[in-house]
């Protein structure tokens, strides 16, 4: 199969999955990167067809079949791969015939990860979409707040001039619209002060929401916990956390009252997670905690934007919490995703558990 050693020896080193194909598409051998990929050992999957894996769909594996026949190379790109613990992949491909002696070919085969690439590119564009947010918000709240300080002072002053008391009525509305709509900016801008950073405890934290909601829901909700054990303590600011996690709640908890599911559920899921890229950032241990409801699912027409401030699904909403819950996740240099579809809304919190205190914005 090989002319030299060496050549198995480049072959074993590359990070790139290698594959070879021989003329009846069955696989001769892979390299430690296609072992680590599909999650097999070369001894498990040698002599496998391409059609149980590699090309799912018979036209496929027809132009695997013409490749071989043909000599011609080509490149499919975001194909779907499943591992061999079942696990789906995004992956690119390029195939390549070799000519073997005798006249015979054989199929290399190079595989791409994607959906590592894929992810960065979407948390890269969720963290920059949301520093723009940010910075919007923070540029009007300092245009409005200047006036409305104006506005308040001149209102007080008016009012001290005043001999009739009937008129301070009107003072007073200007003064309390002021308030309210300082209050209202402030709400806007989120958190603004530093974390109290404490040693926190991820359960503690989530056990202190459910009682929130417990207390609120009146038992109508129903609460499932499944909690990783394993996963430390690290270092963060407890209150704020709390506030990120209720937020979501108490979001999914409204989202089922208003549609009416018949057994509405909310789940809690703690896991561990290592050698995962938040942004540009690869962190060695990440807690995940996956907040999931069977309600309804979030209307397509706002999903893109729903961590912008006053972006909301119905008209009593402020549309503020996950804006908020977003901004305190990422003061941890975390981040929060969600997927949606009728029935089942997920989000994902990702918090590092070595937070660098230096970088915490």
């Amino acid at each position: 199969m090989f002319r030299s050693s060496q050549h198995k020896q480049i072959l074993d080193n590359l990070s790139k999955a290698v594959i070879m194909l021989d003329g009846s598409l069955c696989i001769m051998y892979m390299n430690p990167a296609a072992e680590m990929l599909f999650e097999a050992t070369m001894r498990r999957l040698k002599g496998m067809s391409a059609n149980e894996w590699l090309a799912a769909s018979p036209a496929e594996f027809k132009v695997l079949q013409d490749s071989l026949a043909s000599g011609h190379p080509y490149t499919k790109r975001e194909a779907r791969m499943v591992t061999m613990s079942g696990r789906e992949l995004t992956v690119d491909y390029s195939v390549n015939t070799i000519p073997q002696s005798g006249g015979s070919r054989t199929l290399l085969v190079e595989v791409e990860a994607r959906d590592r690439l894929m992810r960065i590119e979407r948390e890269e564009e969720l963290l920059a979409r949301h520093a723009a947010a940010r910075n919007l918000v923070r540029g009007l709240a300092h245009e409005i707040k200047n006036p409305l300080g104006g506005i308040r002072g001149a209102a007080q002053l008016l009012e001290r001039e005043l001999n009739d008391a009937d008129l301070h009525e009107y003072t007073r509305v200007i003064i309390e619209e002021a308030d309210r709509l300082r209050n209202l900016v402030d709400r806007l801008l989120g958190p603004r002060k530093l974390p109290q950073l404490s040693d926190v405890n991820i359960h503690a934290i989530l056990e202190r929401v459910c009682s929130l909601v417990n207390a609120e829901c009146g038992g109508w909700l129903t609460i499932q916990r499944d909690y990783d054990p394993s996963i430390p303590e690290f270092t963060g600011d407890s209150e704020q956390l709390i506030q990120a996690v209720l937020n979501i709640v108490r979001n999914g908890m409204q989202a089922l009252q208003r549609a009416g599911t018949p057994t509405p559920t909310l789940q809690l899921r703690t896991r561990a997670m290592r050698q995962v890229t938040l942004g540009t950032e690869r962190h060695r241990l990440v807690c995940c905690v996956m907040i999931s409801d069977n309600g309804p699912g979030i209307p397509t027409e706002i999903f893109n934007n729903i961590f912008y401030p006053m972006v909301t699904g119905h008209a009593d909403g402020t549309g503020l919490g996950l804006s908020i819950a977003q901004s305190i996740i990422n003061q941890h240099q975390g981040l929060i995703e969600c997927v949606t579809e009728p029935g089942e809304t997920q989000f994902k919190l990702f918090i590092p558990l070595e937070l660098h205190h230096e970088n915490l914005r």
